[in-house]
């Protein structure tokens, strides 16, 4: 069933309370004319507004050249793509986030293509958000909160049912579907099987701060590489004086699980979905 565009945007307003969430910066200004003026000024909604009615919705987690030329070959128009971000993720380029390039913004715009994207809001815990959905695949049962990041709280602590660091690894991996980078700063067996779980960019020193104050020495997160006389370096230094084992499963991985749990929002719109594949970078460990 299609919808009205703006009535689908109100919707994804209503629904994940865009409203109480102050603005986030992704680097637009005047020059960037695809970009709408809502988004310029608030950082989140609809980034791309090409079409008044929307056939279908497709997911994902980045807009990369990746994920834009399957929707591009299918040939299909009045379709919306939605995002947890904006931008293309790309940490080999030190941004670490690159636009979407003019030929494809143009190619969008002339198929009737729109793009909604949201990031804080997503990060929230609950029952679409990044960390939760990501725990729910790695099968952990969540039982508390942790971290704050843009007024909100953004990681769970949960039950295990791994004893071991290398359980976790594997289970990780089985969720994931590839290899992942484990840190082992600690000890082998998993303290009370519990475990720290923030999708994505989690490798913030302040995240290794609150965890050190706790009795849990288990961490799983997307991005852990280690950069000299970055916030990252820290981050690491920190889990190695407490004992924190960490495991990185990369951005996209640990946060697709997201925008698969978001289609049953658009389900109970009545509106057709579909996931988007995206590839994950393993730049984000090494």
């Amino acid at each position: 069933m299609e919808m009205k565009a703006e009535k689908l945007y109100k919707s994804l307003e209503d629904q994940f309370e865009l409203g109480k969430f102050e603005r986030e910066e992704w680097g637009f200004s005047d020059e960037d004319v695809h970009i709408t003026g809502s988004f310029k000024e608030k950082g989140m909604g609809a980034v791309l507004d090409n079409t008044e009615e929307v056939q279908k919705v497709y997911t994902a987690v980045f807009p990369s050249e990746h994920v834009l030329d399957q929707l591009l070959v299918s040939g299909e128009r009045d379709i919306l793509l939605f995002t947890h971000h904006p931008l293309i993720w790309d940490i080999s380029t030190g941004g670490p986030f690159r636009k979407i390039p003019g030929e494809y913004l143009e190619k969008l715009s002339e198929r009737a293509i729109s793009l909604y994207s949201i990031h804080a809001p997503l990060d929230k815990n609950g029952p679409y958000s990044v960390s939760t959905s990501l725990a729910k695949a790695m099968k952990v049962e969540a039982e508390s909160e942790f971290f704050e990041y843009e007024g909100v709280l953004v990681g769970i602590i949960g039950s295990t049912d791994c004893k071991t660091v290398p359980e976790m690894t594997k289970q990780v991996e089985d969720a994931v579907g590839h290899h992942v980078k484990t840190w082992e700063y600690g000890a082998p067996e998993i303290a009370d099987q519990k475990v720290a779980v923030i999708a994505g960019g989690g490798n913030f020193p302040e995240i290794a701060e609150q965890l050190a104050e706790t009795d849990v020495r288990m961490y799983v997160t997307g991005v852990t590489r280690r950069v000299p006389e970055r916030p990252s370096w820290r981050f690491h230094e920190i889990c190695q004086e407490h004992g924190i084992n960490v495991i990185g499963a990369t951005h996209y991985s640990t946060e697709k699980f997201a925008c698969i749990a978001v289609q049953k929002f658009f389900d109970t719109l009545g509106v057709p979905n579909e996931f988007v594949e995206g590839v994950p970078s393993f730049n984000d460990y090494e």
